[in-house]
């Protein structure tokens, strides 16, 4: 904003008056003293000849113009923060549909599960912290790295997200979809539908009932991180062969190391049994081998047996937020778009 310097001078005058001069009420009792008062300051002066300094109009020009910026200031910020909201509800909306679109094509085909989980698991711990690349970057779309030994058999998961995305696609408002984004939401509505249907198994099979236990005592709460991190970018390339080991076959203490590699223990370890392949019960007989392991492995299963499965459940989704965001600088304006401006001149009344 302009301000003029001629235009703030005027509505300085009334801040200047000339010197007053105080005299004392009795000469015999008090000496006369010159008062001089500023704009800014009081100076008392007996010797001097009271003189206006231009550094003083200087500064209450600067005052004055400072007071009219920090008022006309709450304007930007009350645009800022319109614009703000506008984008935060976007996404929102968009997050929405995308969580009802997965939902629904999941529901609809539940064995692909754990390959959702594994395809999503794989995709992010090619992280590496020394060269700070990799990571739940998409890369695993890329037809040299699903075929991979170590992503055998989630050709089908991949297939699964090509699908969803088209219809992701046709209705967004905002650009594209990234896979990084598509593949790491995709396994978070997996997820939930596995702690859904442990609700549901708990009440017998009742739909209605399980959905109210999951509502009323699980941890669709718990996935605000995980939610907030949507903004991942696609890479170009795949990422570097040698940095996923092949679930299947590696030893628990490989296993160890590559989560230790990423700042993960025997914990994560643990809680992420489902991810490291389509049988969890025998995932996790393998790492109660290990007697690191083997604590967090029972503390788990014991968890899954209760009502709410609480431990179990907030474990794993910290653990899947960590994972599903290494390496990765979130947009947080992904998604958006403009919004079309009215033109009231030719509304008709």
């Amino acid at each position: 904003m302009a301000v003029s310097f001629l235009s703030t001078v005027p509505s300085l005058l009334p801040l200047v008056p000339a010197p007053l001069n105080i005299a004392a009420t009795s000469a015999s009792r008090y000496p006369t003293v010159s008062v001089t008062i500023r704009c800014n300051k009081i100076e008392v002066d007996t010797a001097k000849e009271d003189r206006f300094h231009r550094r003083d109009i200087l500064k209450c020009v600067g005052a004055t113009i400072g007071m009219e910026l920090i008022r006309s200031s709450g304007t930007f910020v009350e645009v800022a923060e319109a614009a703000d909201l506008i984008q935060r509800r976007q996404r929102s909306e968009f997050f929405s549909s995308i969580k009802d679109t997965l939902y629904q094509a999941i529901k609809a085909n539940r064995d692909i599960i754990p390959s959702l989980l594994t395809l999503a698991l794989n995709d992010a711990i090619t992280y590496d912290k020394a060269s700070k690349s990799g990571g739940p970057n998409g890369s695993i779309r890329f037809s040299s790295e699903i075929s991979r030994p170590e992503n055998k058999g989630l050709t089908v998961a991949l297939n699964f997200i090509e699908e969803a995305k088209k219809e992701i696609d046709s209705y967004s408002k905002g650009g594209p979809i990234s896979y990084a984004d598509l593949i790491q939401l995709a396994a978070q509505s997996a997820t939930k539908q596995t702690f859904l249907a442990a609700a549901i198994r708990k009440c017998g099979g009742n739909e209605e009932k399980g959905n109210l236990l999951y509502t009323a005592y699980g941890s669709n709460g718990q996935w605000g991180l995980f939610e907030r991190n949507f903004g991942r970018s696609d890479t170009q390339e795949p990422d570097p062969e040698g940095r996923v080991p092949q679930w299947d076959k590696a030893s628990v203490q490989e296993l160890k190391d590559k989560f230790s590699a990423l700042g993960l223990g025997p914990r994560q370890l643990a809680v992420l049994s489902a991810f490291l392949g389509p049988d969890q019960i025998a995932t996790e007989t393998l790492l109660a081998a290990d007697p690191e392991v083997f604590p967090w492995v029972q503390k788990y299963q014991r968890s899954r047996e209760t009502v709410s499965e609480t431990d179990y459940e907030v474990d794993l989704i910290t653990t899947f937020t960590k994972l599903s965001s290494l390496g990765q600088q979130i947009n947080y304006e992904a998604y958006t778009y403009p919004v079309k401006k009215v033109d009231f001149s030719k509304l008709k009344l």
